[in-house]
């Protein structure tokens, strides 16, 4: 951009008393945009900033010929693709708890890498299907539909803030294969993995036969606490989570409630302590506390398994004991 003569296609940088201006000329009618900022060096960069903007669009025929898209309060409009979503994830990771906010750094990174310096506001669609074939390379489809999700999110964010003009990300599609289903335990393999953790893991035995025996994820387990079960152990319900030491609501955002086998009613009765507080774990930690998913699965079930001769699967790959015809007429309430 200039800062003296105007020519074809340059935004001059100018100032009217003490007031940075910028001045050019499109399709035949002169322009001026007046910024509202003292002119200092500091200023003169946000200025230039704006004019490279304005050039940009005149050469790609995206101008604004309102200049609303130019004028005092957007001056964020100068943000690189990269800086957007930086703060989206500043504002995404005021309410979101810290460990799920690693996936938005992750794509911080790829963002950066890939765009560089490129303008937020200038972001076509071609340039955002050209990213995805890129990431698509590097992580797999269900998580490159989850990170476009993101920027989705992101850019009808910086719409409301009048940070850029058009999402290009809306009709970015990722096709994600179908997998085939794990093969559920046969009863010799969960046979085997009980043997193994009563006498690799005792500690939890218990824990392992509840996720076997019901279908429950880790973490739901994890969350269990004794006023979550009918005075009789006989049902239960199940609407929390515990994942790195978090509670929160199930992965599906749904309570539900159900009948338990005998067998495991009877392990329940026999664990649960004379003097037991209704918040209290059913399954605590070996130390005290929540169990750690990570950990049990890393450390507890990988080996276990490994140890045993068993494909790894996840714990709640087969569902046993839980019919619905064992479902007590009375369940603890789903609020």
């Amino acid at each position: 951009m200039g800062t003296g003569k105007n020519q074809k296609g340059t935004v001059v940088v100018g100032a009217v008393r003490e007031r940075l201006r910028l001045r050019w000329s499109y399709q035949g009618k002169r322009y001026f945009l007046y910024l509202e900022l003292p002119d200092s060096a500091v200023n003169r960069k946000v200025a230039e900033a704006k004019a490279g903007l304005i050039e940009r669009d005149m050469a790609t025929e995206q101008f604004d010929a309102t200049l609303d898209r130019y004028r005092a309060g957007s001056n964020q409009s100068a943000l690189t693709v990269a800086e957007l979503f930086n703060k989206f994830t500043q504002e995404r990771a005021k309410r979101n708890h810290a460990q799920s906010m690693a996936k938005y750094q992750g794509l911080q990174g790829y963002l950066g890498q890939f765009f560089r310096g490129k303008l937020a506001a200038n972001l076509s669609e071609k340039d955002a299907e050209k990213f995805r074939e890129w990431l698509g390379k590097k992580i797999e489809p269900v998580t490159l539909r989850e990170r476009i999700s993101l920027l989705n999110a992101c850019w009808k964010w910086g719409l409301k803030k009048r940070w850029v003009t058009a999402n290009p990300w809306e009709e970015i599609k990722v096709r994600v294969p179908r997998k085939q289903r794990p093969q559920p335990f046969t009863e010799e393999e969960i046979k085997r993995i009980v043997q193994g953790f009563r006498e690799k893991e005792p500690h939890y035995l218990d824990y392992v036969e509840f996720c076997l025996g019901t279908g429950c994820r880790l973490g739901e387990a994890i969350a269990l606490q004794w006023q979550h079960l009918t005075d009789d152990c006989s049902g239960i319900w199940i609407g929390e989570s515990v994942s790195r030491g978090r509670r929160k609501a199930t992965k599906t955002n749904k309570a539900r409630v159900f009948g338990l086998s005998s067998r495991l009613q009877q392990m329940l009765l026999a664990r649960r302590p004379a003097d037991y507080k209704a918040d209290d774990l059913v399954f605590p930690a070996p130390k005290g506390g929540a169990i750690d998913d990570h950990n049990f699965r890393n450390r507890a079930w990988s080996k276990v398994l490994a140890k045993a001769g068993v494909d790894y699967r996840k714990p709640y790959t087969v569902t046993l004991g839980m019919t619905t015809a064992d479902r007590p007429a009375s369940l603890p309430p789903t609020d």
